[in-house]
């Protein structure tokens, strides 16, 4: 009979890993089409367009933030491929 597990370990029960190997989550690439515009506070995040290219929701395109460099025809690996980014309210200054 298995001994009880507390919630702590539960949690911890399906992160497991062998020591000397890593271990990475599934995730599907998708190539950028289109930097739409700088966002976030500081202009630290890029929102661009990207067509998804394996998995359920291929040849989809859909609107994602990228933090860090990004350029077109760059490969992205997206954890998940349901949610997308807002669109940005254009505001006009003058």
């Amino acid at each position: 009979m298995p001994a009880k597990l507390t919630r702590k370990q539960k949690g911890k029960e399906d992160t497991k890993q062998e020591t000397g190997k890593t271990t990475f989550t599934s995730a599907v690439p998708a190539v950028v089409e289109e930097i739409i515009t700088r966002t976030g506070a500081r202009g630290e995040a890029t929102q661009v367009r990207c067509k998804i290219l394996e998995g359920r929701d291929q040849n989809k395109i859909l609107r994602r933030n990228v933090k860090g460099p990004v350029k077109l025809k760059d490969v992205l690996m997206l954890r998940e491929t349901e949610i997308e980014a807002r669109r940005l309210a254009q505001t006009r200054r003058g």
